[in-house]
């Protein structure tokens, strides 16, 4: 691949190349990822070929002129290239980070990073025994710990997933849905089973739960346990009351790791009861070994219209609450 150098102000840059079968990939059906750079980018975009001209000033022709390579060198190596991959070498491009190569290897896909946030995230995810993640819906919290559960699992170095949620009664209490304990209980914890068939087929979840390699649970079934060599995951950690969060936080034993996922805006106890994670997060702020990580809008990965609503949503409780200090 080669391209031209910049102008000073308005910018036309070119780039070819040199493997025309991944150019269909790479632009998408219609040209519908060029046109999602031309969208994010402030650009104009012409391929002719093997060959893409970009259009622009200087500083937007700058930062479209990253994406493509940064995709077109992914689809080399095997990896996907879709509107979200797309959206993300845009947004690392905008940013100045290289997206570098944050790949989790799962049985059905590679997970990567989507943002510098989430990439400071599975550095984390990979380097500490306890990490505390802490940031808005669609910031892939939840979804990459699990995939980094998964693969650390394939890979042999933990003997078993332990998935946990709290069980807290958003509107409606457990006594008054349909069926046994467990049909109570699955709705809370369906987001954990979502992103577990994300990273492996049916037959092999259900295989390794059976045999006890992959524990999906409430967290009022941890207590008195030791996780030993496991990769422990508490998801909606903002649910939890201090004492529940003590609690689940000395289960940690010996060749384990442990992920606490929450969203500090989103908590559902009630009468106002002060939050396991905020206390957490105060307590545990200078203890050696634990990493907090604090993803933002910006990491949200979902539909473009959730990172607005996030934005939104903390925008008004900004001009709402009292400042701490």
């Amino acid at each position: 691949m080669s391209d031209t150098a910049p102008g000073r102000s308005a910018d036309v840059r070119r780039m070819t190349f040199d493997d025309n079968a991944l150019l269909p990939v790479l632009y998408g059906n219609h040209d519908r990822h060029l046109v999602r750079i031309e969208q994010l980018a402030n650009v104009q975009l012409s391929a002719r070929g093997n060959q893409l001209a970009i259009a622009g000033s200087a500083d937007d022709a700058a930062v479209a002129h990253k994406a493509p390579p940064g995709l077109y060198e992914g689809l080399k190596g095997g990896l996907s290239s879709e509107i979200a991959d797309v959206d993300a070498a845009v947004r690392f491009a905008r940013t100045g980070a290289d997206g570098g190569d944050d790949g989790i290897r799962t049985r059905r896909r590679t997970v990567q990073a989507r943002s510098p946030g989430q990439r400071s995230y599975l550095t984390a995810l990979r380097d500490r025994d306890m990490v505390f993640a802490l940031g808005p819906a669609g910031s892939g919290k939840t979804y990459l710990a699990v995939a980094m559960g998964v693969s650390l699992l394939l890979a042999g170095k933990v003997e078993r997933i332990v998935l946990s949620r709290p069980a807290v009664e958003a509107g409606e209490r457990l006594g008054f849905l349909p069926g046994d304990m467990k049909d109570k209980i699955d709705p809370y914890l369906r987001p954990l089973y979502d992103a577990l068939h994300d990273m492996m087929p049916a037959e092999q979840i259900a295989n390794r739960m059976e045999s006890g390699e992959i524990e999906i649970a409430p967290l009022a079934f941890m207590r008195g346990r030791t996780l030993a060599h496991c990769y422990v995951i508490l998801d909606e950690a903002q649910n939890t009351t201090p004492m529940q969060m003590r609690m689940f936080l000395t289960r940690l034993g010996e060749g384990s790791r442990m992920v606490i996922t929450g969203d500090p805006s989103q908590t559902d106890l009630p009468g106002g009861q002060r939050s396991g994670l905020a206390d957490a997060v105060e307590t545990l702020k200078n203890v050696e070994g634990v990493r907090f990580v604090r993803l933002t809008s910006q990491d949200v990965v979902r539909h473009d219209l959730v990172t607005r609503i996030v934005e939104a949503y903390d925008a008004r409780d900004k001009k709402t609450k009292p400042d701490p200090r």
